[in-house]
């Protein structure tokens, strides 16, 4: 039962590389338990609908910069 308390919610840092993880694919078992058993559902749709929103900005960032020194 000691190890359901070291389980607990996970932190900040670990929901945003769960996130990161799941972006690129790379996401290890043991981080998807922890996620699973302990996480919030409603912090990592709101991590996930944050991260993917700063990507679509910054691609659309880095287009624009590109085609403005295109000429």
């Amino acid at each position: 039962m000691k190890e359901d308390n070291k389980q607990s919610k996970p932190s900040f840092g670990q929901i945003a590389l769960s996130i990161l993880a799941a972006a690129i694919g790379v996401q290890s078992n043991r981080n998807r338990e922890r996620d699973f058993k302990g996480g919030s559902f409603k912090a990592y749709i709101a991590a996930g609908i944050i991260f993917t929103t700063l990507f679509v900005l910054t691609l659309v960032l880095v287009v624009k910069t590109v085609l403005s020194n295109m000429g």
